[in-house]
C-alpha cells in the first residue's frame, strides 16, 4: 500500500512531466497562429504522440477521443494518434517482471507455459501481453502501470485547473459536474476486479448476439491490478477499411445494436469507443476488448434520452423541456433549449430520417465540429450552461461510436435500426433487467 509521501512524490513528479509534454507543443503552436512560424506538423505529430505515450495515464486519452474524430486534427497526428491507441510506447520487461511478481508472487512465470516479453498493446493506464496460460491456452494479461492512482490524481488536478480557466476565458459550459463525473469513472478504470465484473455484465447483457465476441476473464490469474482473459484474435479498424459496403454495413449494424442494446434495456453503456477497444473477426463479427469505462445510468435517464428522440420526431415542444429536465438540466429558458436543439438534432437526426444513409451527410465531421462551436458561441452569449454530469459519457459514447461509422463509411438505415434497438422498451422492465444484472456480479453504483 502506498503511503501518503510516495503519493504526493508521485503527484509532484507528474505535474513536472506533463507541463514539460504538453507545454513545449502548446508554445509551437502558438508560435504557428500568432507569430507564422512554419511548423512541421509531421515531427511535431510524431513528437507529441511520443512524449503523451510516455507519460501513459488520463492525458493520454485527450489523444484517443480527438483520433476517434475524422478531420478534428490535421492528418499527421490523426495517424500518430490512431497509432498511440494500441501502439504507444510500452514499458521494457524488468518492469513487467517486478509487477507480475507483485501480483501474482515471486515464481508469476510458473503459471504460464509462455509469456511474451514484449507488450502486443500499450495503452494509457496498462499495457497487453499476449501468453499461453498451463492449460495452453492463449491469454492476454492486462497489467497496470505503477503508481497510477498519483498519476491519475496529479493529471485530474490539472484538469481540474485547466477548467477553471476554460470558464474564465470562455464561459459556455460550467464544468463542475463534467470533472467530477471524468474523475469518478476515471478512477473506477484503475480497478480491474470492477472490470471483470463489467465483463460478466456484458457476457450477460448479450448472450444471444452471435455476432459479438467477448473474452473470459480468468480469476485465479487477475487481481485489482491484473486482468487475464482469453484472448481474441481480429484484425484493427484500419485493415477493414478497404473491405466491400457490405462488410462494412455489417460491421456498422452489429456495433450500432452493441453499443445501444444494453444501454436501452439495461441502462449499461460503454463510455470509451477508441479504436483500440476492439477489433473484427471475419464475417463481420466483433470483439470487444476493454471494459474498463462502463457507465451505469438510472432508468430515468434512459427515458429522458427516448423522450427526446420522440419529442424531436413528433415536435413536440412540451415533450422536449421535459426530455432535457429528464437528463438533469435546469433552469431552462426558451432561448438555453433552442441552442441544445442545434446539438439534439446532430445526434439524433440520422434516427429520425426513414432512409438509408452515412451517420452524417458527409464523411469528414465538418458539419459535427461547426455545430458544436455554433452551441459553444451560443451558450457563451447566454452565460453559459451547467451539464449534468450524466450528459458527458453519453455524449462522448454517441459522438465516439459515431466516428466509428464515418470511418466505415457505412451507410444504414439508422433509423430502423434504431427502433430495433427499443422495441419493447419499459422503463420497468429496465429497472429489473438492470437490478437483476447487477445483482448477479454484485456490482454497485
Amino acid at each position: 500500500m502506498m503511503n501518503d509521501q510516495d503519493t504526493l512524490q508521485g503527484r509532484v513528479k507528474r505535474y513536472a512531466h506533463v507541463s514539460s509534454a504538453l507545454g513545449s507543443a502548446a508554445i509551437k503552436f502558438m508560435g504557428e497562429r500568432f507569430l507564422g512560424f512554419d511548423l512541421d506538423h509531421e515531427t511535431q505529430a510524431r513528437d507529441l504522440a511520443k512524449a503523451l505515450g510516455s507519460l501513459k495515464g488520463p492525458v493520454m486519452k485527450v489523444a484517443q477521443i480527438l483520433a476517434t474524430i475524422p478531420d478534428a486534427v490535421p492528418s499527421e497526428y490523426t495517424q500518430e494518434f490512431l497509432h498511440l491507441q494500441t501502439d504507444a510506447p510500452s514499458m521494457g520487461w524488468p518492469f513487467v517482471k517486478r509487477r507480475m511478481a507483485q501480483e501474482l508472487g515471486v515464481n508469476w512465470i510458473n503459471h504460464f507455459q509462455s509469456f511474451d516479453r514484449e507488450a502486443s498493446f500499450a495503452a494509457s493506464l496498462g499495457q497487453v501481453h499476449k501468453a499461453v496460460s498451463k492449460e495452453g491456452e492463449n491469454v492476454a494479461c492486462k497489467l497496470q502501470y505503477p503508481d497510477m492512482a498519483s498519476v491519475v490524481e496529479a493529471d485530474l488536478q490539472q484538469l481540474k485547473l485547466i477548467f477553471r480557466f476554460y470558464e474564465m476565458a470562455s464561459p459556455a459550459l460550467k464544468t463542475e459536474e463534467i470533472f467530477q463525473e471524468i474523475s469518478d469513472r476515471l478512477k473506477e478504470e484503475l480497478d480491474y476486479e470492477r472490470e471483470a465484473k463489467h465483463i460478466a455484465a456484458y457476457q450477460y447483457i448479450l448472450k444471444d448476439f452471435e455476432k459479438v465476441h467477448l473474452p473470459t476473464v480468468i480469476p485465479e490469474l487477475s487481481t485489482r491490478k491484473l486482468l487475464t482473459m482469453q484472448w481474441l484474435e481480429g484484425k484493427k479498424l484500419k485493415a477493414v477499411l478497404g473491405e466491400s459496403q457490405e462488410l462494412r454495413n455489417q460491421l456498422a449494424q452489429t456495433m450500432f445494436h452493441v453499443w445501444y442494446t444494453p444501454f436501452y434495456h439495461y441502462g449499461f453503456i460503454h463510455g470509451d469507443p477508441h479504436l483500440g477497444n476492439y477489433t473484427f473477426q471475419e464475417g463481420g463479427s466483433v470483439n470487444l476488448l476493454d471494459f474498463g469505462c462502463i457507465r451505469i445510468f438510472s432508468a430515468k435517464i434512459i427515458q429522458g434520452v427516448l423522450n427526446l428522440y420522440r419529442a424531436l420526431q413528433q415536435n413536440d415542444q412540451d415533450l422536449l423541456v421535459h426530455a432535457y429536465e429528464g437528463w438533469g438540466f435546469s433552469e431552462l429558458s426558451k432561448e438555453t433549449i433552442e441552442v441544445l436543439n442545434l446539438w439534439a438534432k446532430l445526434l439524433y437526426d440520422p434516427l429520425l430520417e426513414d432512409c438509408v444513409r452515412p451517420i452524417q451527410r458527409e464523411f469528414s465531421g465538418i458539419q459535427g465540429r461547426e455545430t458544436a462551436a455554433k452551441v459553444h458561441e451560443e451558450l457563451k452569449k447566454l452565460g453559459g450552461i451547467k451539464p449534468p454530469r450524466e450528459f458527458v459519457f453519453l455524449d462522448r459514447a454517441a459522438v465516439g461510436i459515431g466516428s466509428v461509422f464515418l470511418h466505415l463509411k457505412a451507410q444504414l438505415n439508422w433509423h430502423q435500426e434504431f427502433e430495433k434497438v427499443i422495441e419493447g422498451f419499459e422503463l420497468s422492465k429496465l429497472s429489473k433487467n438492470q437490478e437483476t444484472v447487477l445483482n448477479s456480479i454484485k456490482l454497485s453504483v
